[in-house]
């Protein structure tokens, strides 16, 4: 636990509250990117070794990596959290169950918590508020699905798009096994056909890195992009902007 509160420059919280709660969160955006560079340089990913990815190997992942290991580290720290399935919108349709891993925990109020979706809120959103909640990513709307099912999904909408719809039974860890699985090695799966590695600045912006592209985006929604010329160029840039050391640079081959 304190190996993983200085990988994200983070203090202990005095106590297991909403205010340690959004610092964390906040914490844990600005140093652990949001990334799928294991996928392309041909490394396992194991949900039995969380965190020691993010720890050991100073490195980020996506959403069953990040939010599964800060699950573990929200525990650890007092915390009440149960881990949940969303299923993505892709524009279109909702994706299939499991598709993402997102995170509730339990205060006076429930609370959601995502670390792991890329873009999307840097602080909790209140799960029984069916009201707009400004944040600096943007405003964030939690609705009711109507779904007519019964089960009580949530859909979790951004700027007035749909993010995802949340599914409020609890899940264990191993039940994202699965669904990991194929994400990483699917052709079908948009992680294999994609190279991304993304972070919240300082700032509140935005930087990515998305094969030699890098793009930096405001908090002002400005964006600058450039592409980085030959595999230095590229190295240093996951070095410097992302404090992710690599030895090779990875590469879609699908």
């Amino acid at each position: 636990m304190d190996d993983y509160l200085a990988r994200i420059g983070a203090a202990r919280p005095a106590a297991a509250d909403l205010a340690g709660l959004k610092a964390l969160q906040r914490a844990h955006l600005g140093t652990v990117p949001f990334e799928n560079l294991s996928i392309h340089l041909g490394e396992t990913i194991d949900l039995n070794t969380l965190p020691d990815k993010i720890i050991g190997r100073r490195r980020g992942g996506f959403c069953y990596e990040l939010n599964g290991a800060f699950a573990q580290l929200l525990t650890a720290l007092g915390y009440r959290v149960s881990r949940h399935s969303a299923r993505v919108w892709s524009g279109k349709r909702y994706g299939p169950p499991f598709d993402h891993l997102a995170l509730r925990v339990q205060l006076d109020e429930p609370w959601l918590v995502d670390v792991g979706f890329g873009r999307f809120a840097h602080h909790p959103l209140r799960l029984d508020h069916r009201r707009p909640q400004p944040d600096a990513a943007g405003t964030f709307l939690v609705m009711d699905a109507d779904t007519g099912d019964g089960f009580g999904d949530l859909d979790v909408l951004m700027g007035g798009e749909r993010q995802y719809r949340l599914d409020p039974r609890p899940y264990a860890l191993e039940d994202f096994a699965p669904t990991c699985w194929w994400q990483s090695t699917s052709p079908a799966s948009h992680f294999t056909r994609s190279l991304t590695c993304s972070m919240v600045t300082a700032d509140g912006g935005r930087v990515t890195l998305s094969g030699d592209k890098l793009i930096v985006t405001a908090p002002t929604g400005r964006r600058d992009e450039r592409l980085l010329v030959g595999d230095e160029a590229v190295l240093a840039a996951y070095r410097e902007r992302f404090d992710v050391v690599l030895d090779r640079v990875p590469r879609v081959t699908r």
